[in-house]
């Protein structure tokens, strides 16, 4: 009864319960493989049973079924990682075989592909049939100022983020954008002056997103322009500026505000990672402009849908016209989609089902939980390495405390034989982004903490294998 009750109430498992449910999971699959090896010899008894030499033949099959099953079990139980685990999740149960030694890793980009095992199985609860004539007008909500934003996926997200508590949405605008990158080019243009011959500065402080430059000066509009580092941007009284601020930051992980107070600029508050699985809840954001992402929270990035909540109407109204121009739009397919990933999430801690793991929060951030301990532990074998540290708070979503674990992890090279870190890990097969790219120096780079469980187990296994012998 009490271990029911704690999944009703959403709470995190002890590490026995996260090692049963993760090892339901990796039967079930097995399953799969094994049921559909006694449905090809089902085939086969039919088959042998139309000539006369039907024993004989079917004993050559099954001697050669029991060798293909010796195979299996043989190579399942092969070198695995061993570094130390207490969340007991299905990363620790995956094989690593020698070829694995000559994998080249790819950890530069963001991709969140960590959170499949939850989807898969979520099963048709996440699964969405759009019939050939539903979707097919420009339209969405012409009553609505973002007159292409479906109904049902505004009110799944401000569903959510009243569940989850880490944004005001009841005075804001939703602008829907093809991912955070148009809602950025939206936002910069609803921001600016048409009506001056210099274009604003767009600044963020170090180290930023990489991305902030390429998408503020890829255009090369004359209403807007990179001008780097926040704190090492001079304000006249003349001059104007947007500050995007990243909260938890990309790529440290890192909490922050906005570095320039002035009545001359203007703040985009980038709350991308402002999500439970990631860093503790510390109460609803309540900022004039704040955007999100379905990639981040939920994992899916192929999607391409993205939000902004916005408080005045008018810059509202210009980033509507932005996108308007720009894409007519937003896919309603997408939006179609999304709203039914949020609602699922949403459903899991407002409507529970006791006998499935349905918390996407709680089973995410004991994968990130599980990811960092393992990490910080191959840091520290390795003897060359430092990490950020986080401490410990109270999150007002878990009503307990809690740890940060990033989406990224902002590692250093201290090894001062190493000049180049990047280049380093490239030695390595492992691909990662150097620091340069966000303002940094080459003695950091930021690694992908939410790629597949094979990729990460093989990068940990890199990492403190050099501080053996």
């Amino acid at each position: 009864m009490a271990q029911a009750q704690r999944r009703r109430n959403g709470n995190i498992g002890t590490g026995s319960e996260c090692k049963e449910k993760e090892l339901l999971l990796l039967l079930r699959e097995r399953g799969r493989s094994e049921g559909q090896g006694h449905q090809q010899q089902r085939w086969l008894n039919r088959t042998a049973s139309l000539n006369n030499n039907a024993k004989a033949t079917m004993a050559t099959v099954l001697a050669m079924a029991m060798a293909m099953l010796l195979l299996f079990y043989s190579s399942s139980t092969s070198t695995r990682i061993t570094t130390p685990s207490t969340t007991g999740t299905a990363d620790e149960a995956l094989s690593i075989s020698d070829v694995d030694a000559d994998a080249v890793i790819n950890l530069d980009h963001g991709d969140p592909t960590m959170f499949e095992p939850f989807w898969k199985n979520a099963g048709d609860k996440a699964t969405v049939i759009i019939p050939g004539w539903h979707t097919m007008s420009y339209f969405s909500d012409t009553s609505n100022l973002c007159w292409f934003l479906e109904p049902d996926f505004a009110n799944q997200v401000r569903r959510l983020h009243r569940i989850v508590g880490n944004a005001v949405t009841h005075a804001h605008h939703i602008i829907i954008g093809v991912g955070s990158t148009q809602l950025i080019h939206a936002l910069l243009f609803a921001l600016s002056a048409t009506d001056t011959r210099h274009p604003v500065s767009v600044v963020s402080a170090a180290p930023f997103y990489s991305m902030y430059p390429g998408i503020t000066d890829f255009l090369k509009s004359g209403l807007f322009r990179w001008a780097g580092d926040a704190t090492s941007f001079k304000v006249n009284g003349s001059s104007s500026f947007i500050e995007i601020v990243c909260s938890p930051n990309n790529p440290d992980g890192t909490l922050r505000r906005a570095v320039l107070s002035t009545e001359a600029g203007k703040l985009v508050h980038d709350l991308a990672y402002y999500w439970p699985q990631y860093t503790p809840m510390r109460g609803p954001a309540d900022k004039d402009i704040m955007l999100f992402t379905v990639s981040k929270a939920t994992g899916h990035a192929g999607t391409r849908i993205g939000w902004a909540l916005v408080r005045d109407a008018d810059i509202a109204s210009r980033m509507v016209k932005f996108i308007e121009m720009n894409s007519i739009g937003v896919s309603k397919d997408s939006q179609v989609r999304a709203a039914r990933i949020l609602q699922v999430i949403s459903d899991g801690y407002e409507l529970p089902d006791p006998d499935s793991t349905t918390s996407f929060f709680h089973f995410s951030r004991r994968l990130l939980a599980d990811r960092w301990q393992r990490l910080r532990w191959a840091v520290e074998e390795s003897g060359r390495f430092s990490l950020p540290q986080f401490s410990s708070e109270f999150c007002e979503f878990t009503k307990e405390h809690t740890e940060t674990y990033p989406a990224f992890a902002w590692l250093r090279c201290d090894d001062e034989s190493i000049e180049d870190c990047e280049g380093f890990f490239k030695s390595m097969k492992v691909l990662t982004r150097s620091g340069r790219h966000f303002g940094a120096g080459s003695e950091y780079i930021r690694i992908s903490m939410l790629d597949r469980a094979r990729n990460f187990d093989l990068f940990v296994e890199r990492i403190a294998s050099l501080g053996l012998g």
